[in-house]
Order: structure tokens, then sequence, then C-alpha cells
């Protein structure tokens, strides 16, 4: 594994970023076409037989309306805290071909010095189908499954300021632990996504143990607050399809209060609800921070709440107050829903950067 920044010092990381190295693949489809392909759900996970034949039938059928860019919660957050001017590194593994050379190469392009391995398999890949509003996503990890503990060299943890944990990867646990345990042994905050709602049922119980035992922040959209909140209570008796602005109320009248007390008497945990177009809620030092945006229509929802999680931690690093924190978050994440992914020009954030000197 190895990494340098552009002026030859490597020792200058305030995020290091870890997760699955993926590159995502936005391309329109037809319906008919994608429930051929076995592609029926919202998301899902598919073998690189199937991904191989779904990128087959995309060259066929979509042609130069593909955009490719590099992927996957960690490595968006790399870029987007990079384009910030935060000084930022990513770890991750991706296979010997053009696609791992085509995540590297972006990666250098946003300014993240990129720390990967070479694994054995090729490089992961995520489809991003979009269908007139709806969307669909497969996703097939391949090289990005093989990162693992014995690739994170303690001495890049002790260079970050923080570090960003994929919440994709918690199956991983050695991994995980092995990421605990050197952030907390240099004072160094783990920020988690809780990645998806699927994660949240099956880690409930880890992520719990790991904010009473790690300094960790943990970023949950809408939906993913109120499965954790449900598997709390063992109870699925909250209706998840309630509109956004039912959601929001619903956890700010039921779910904040409970997770209010898993943050008193201590900087962490930090806990962090985006609610899309209706801005975030952040739990700190037991207090609630409810801090508002506006809405738009967005071009593609993937990526935005990375962004989020980049401008927030962008911030925390440098001492901004929470609700300053989650301003900016907010701000940043509307400005990546007007691209594909994360593929924005440094120029669009440069107002954000300012504010972050």
């Amino acid at each position: 594994m190895t990494g340098q920044t552009e002026n030859g010092d490597s020792d200058k990381i305030e995020l290091l970023c870890v997760g699955n190295a993926i590159v995502d693949v936005f391309s329109p489809a037809d319906s008919a076409w994608l429930d051929g392909m076995g592609i029926t759900e919202a998301v899902q996970h598919i073998s690189r037989e199937e991904a191989l034949r779904i990128s087959d039938g995309l060259r066929y059928n979509a042609g130069g309306d593909m955009v490719l860019a590099s992927g996957g919660t960690a490595a968006n957050v790399a870029k987007i805290a990079s384009l910030l001017n935060t000084r930022t590194a990513f770890a991750g593994s991706v296979g010997k071909d053009d696609l791992g050379v085509l995540f590297g190469e972006e990666l250098k392009k946003a300014g993240v010095v990129p720390f990967l391995t070479s694994g054995a398999g090729e490089t992961g890949v995520c489809f991003v189908f979009d269908m007139d509003g709806e969307t669909r996503i497969a996703a097939s990890l391949g090289a990005a499954a093989e990162f693992g503990e014995a690739d994170i060299p303690e001495e890049l943890v002790a260079k970050a300021d923080a570090v960003v944990l994929d919440g994709y990867v918690l199956d991983r646990r050695p991994l995980v632990k092995r990421l605990l345990k050197l952030a907390s042994n240099h004072g160094i905050p783990i920020a988690l996504d809780a990645a998806s709602v699927f994660q949240i049922r099956e880690k409930t119980e880890a992520i719990l143990h790991y904010s009473r035992n790690y300094p960790l922040i943990v970023f949950m959209n809408a939906d993913e607050s109120i499965v954790f909140y449900n598997t709390i209570r063992k109870s699925n008796s909250v209706d998840e399809s309630m509109s956004e602005r039912e959601k929001e109320a619903f956890i700010l009248r039921e779910i904040c209060p409970v997770l209010k007390f898993m943050t008193e008497g201590d900087i962490f945990p930090v806990i962090v609800i985006k609610l899309g177009g209706r801005g975030a809620v952040v739990l700190a030092g037991g207090n609630i921070h409810r801090v508002g945006t506006f809405a738009i229509i967005p071009r593609n929802t993937v990526g935005a709440g990375d962004a989020f999680c980049a401008a927030f931690l962008s911030a925390w690093i440098r001492g901004k107050p929470i609700r300053e924190c989650a301003s900016l978050g907010n701000k940043v994440a509307w400005e990546v829903l007007m691209v594909p992914g994360t593929n924005i020009e440094r120029e669009k954030l440069a107002s954000f950067s300012k504010q972050l000197r």
C-alpha cells in the first residue's frame, strides 16, 4: 500500500477514509430490460458474472449515455472533503484492471491520497439505473471485499485527525475492531455511516456497543434512524412508508428523545440524522440541534449523503459549532444533488472551502 500527497508529504492527513473501492456506473435504463436482467429491487447485490452481463448489455443499449465515476461511501466522502481543501486519504482494495486505474486516477484528480491494495478479483462496480425518477442499484464488490485488517498500518491511522468508516464493511469485524482500537488509542474519532436499512437491521447491537466504547460519530438517514429505533425497541410498529414530513415529525417527537440520552455526559457519541431535503438533526452532548435546508428536484440523489458527511466532518475537525457543521453539510449536499454521483467541479465548492479556512 503506497500513497503520497502532491507536495511529497505523506504525513498531512486530516480525514482517513476506509471502505469499499467501487466504480459507479450511471445509466438510463428500461424497466423491462432490467427485469430481464434480474435487477428487480431498489438495491441488490449481484455476482461478478451478472455484473459482466449487465456491462455488455449497457454497451449495446446505453452507449454514450453511461457515466463512470469512482464511488463507494468512504471514497465519496474523501473526494468531496478534498474538494473542500481538507487533506484526505482513502484506503481500500481495487483489481488490476482498467476500472482500478480509473478509480485511483479520479481520487488523485480530486486531491485525495490513495492507499490502494491490489486484490485478486476485479474492481468493484455499482450500477445506478435511472428510469424517469425511479432508481435501481445493483452492486458487485469484487476486489473491494478483499480489504481487511492487515491492510491498515497503525501509522496511517495515527496521522489522521478523524477516520471515516463505510458502514458496508461492518461485516468485516476484524477490520472494524482494528480501526476502532487504533483510533481510540490515538484519541481519534471514528465517523461511521450506517450505509443502509439492511445494515442497520443486522448491526444495531454492534453500533450501540461501539458507541458506548469508542469515540464515534454515527451518520444515518431518516429511514435508517427509524429502523434503528424499531430495532432498539424490538418492534416493527413504526411505519417506514411515511412521507418525508411525517418522518421528520416522528424523528423529532419520538426518536430524538431516545437517542438524546445516548449522547449525554461526554463528547461522544455524536448522532447525525440526515433528512434529505428537510435538512438534518444532530444529537450531541445531550442536546438536539435541528438545522433546516430547502428542497430541490435532484438530478440524482446518489452521493448527496456522502457529501453531507464530508462537509460536516471537514467543519468538525476545524472546531466549527455543531449547527455550522450541519448547515455546511446541507449546502454541499445540495450542490451534489445537481450532478451524477460526486462528479462535481472544485469551483462549485470554492465558496464553502473559504468558510473552512
